[in-house]
């Protein structure tokens, strides 16, 4: 048995596709394969049921690939180790971000980035917080910007800054008239809203007390805030963004955005890692480049803003 081959044994559990997971590998399919078929012969269990589409791990063979996923973290903070030792900030990092986040943060910390942590391989994917966690749990990913600090056993969390949410009226809703949106003058039928697994939507629906339940005569699953926006501008109801959102609209978008009434809800955001996670110097740098990325008023909270639990 080898590291390799547990790398490999991993990664077909996270892509349950042979061809997917050799490429994530960055070798050929038939070797992949090759190597998980003699690692089942070493061991004398069958890993993986085949005969599903996609290939599903058996029930053994979620086990062993639990307690490889230890392995390999085990293996790889050894030089986690000498290079925190030594304060290098470079490596590998896996880093998972909601997508109600990342793509207005994303591009005002990148260059900051790029220019400190030269050394650093980053991976950056979009994930839903529960899938942000789970990630964490099972050592896919290093960290994970959210937007809450849930209590999650075996996770620390480090804060970043606090953004308020707003409101994005078409011209055709009665609270673009107004200059606020009140939370009881919200019509749920009127509003589009991420689906339910989104801590974006089920903090905005907790704090204007809305039903999840509304029924419409439109519905629109899956969607994301960029679409909703759009529909918004083409006079279709309202639905909230982020306040870093509100930096790349230009001066017609801006006329839609409506801030909340006193007291003004915001959410924290948040760095989680693993209370294991060894590269606290990378982790400091990481959290000081983000804090210094925002506005300096989102790193505290105004006597005006109340937090969205």
């Amino acid at each position: 048995m080898t590291l390799q081959q547990l790398e490999y044994l991993v990664a077909l559990d996270k892509h349950r596709q042979f061809a997917k997971a050799a490429v994530a590998c960055n070798v050929t399919q038939p070797t992949l394969s090759t190597m998980i078929q003699r690692l089942e012969e070493e061991l004398g269990v069958l890993l993986f049921d085949r005969q599903k589409q996609p290939v599903r791990p058996t029930a053994i063979g979620e086990q062993i690939i639990k307690q490889a996923r230890h392995t390999l973290a085990s293996s790889a903070a050894i030089g986690e180790l000498i290079a925190e030792n030594r304060k290098n900030l470079s490596g590998s990092v896996k880093l998972a971000v909601l997508p109600t986040i990342a793509p207005y943060l994303i591009p005002l910390v990148l260059p900051k980035w790029q220019t400190r942590f030269k050394d650093v391989t980053l991976k950056i994917e979009e994930l839903k917080t529960s899938q942000c966690l789970a990630a964490l749990q099972d050592r896919s990913i290093d960290m994970a910007i959210i937007a809450s600090d849930p209590q999650e056993e075996g996770i620390q969390y480090r804060f970043l800054y606090y953004e308020e949410f707003l409101g994005y009226v078409s011209r055709n809703e009665k609270i673009y008239r107004s200059s606020v949106v009140r939370s009881s003058e919200v019509d749920p039928a009127r509003l589009w809203l991420l689906d339910e697994g989104h801590c974006f939507r089920d903090q905005l629906v907790r704090y204007c007390q809305l039903s999840a339940q509304t029924q419409r005569s439109i519905s629109y699953s899956e969607g994301n805030l960029v679409s909703f926006m759009h529909l918004v501008e083409g006079g279709q109801g309202m639905t909230f963004i982020p306040k870093l959102a509100e930096r790349y609209l230009d001066p017609d978008q801006r006329t839609l955005v409506r801030p909340f009434a006193i007291p003004r809800p915001v959410r924290g955001i948040h760095l989680a890692v693993r209370i294991d996670f060894v590269r606290s110097s990378l982790l400091d740098a990481f959290v000081q480049t983000i804090r210094n990325s925002v506005p300096p008023e989102m790193l505290q909270l105004a006597p005006n803003q109340l937090i969205a639990k």
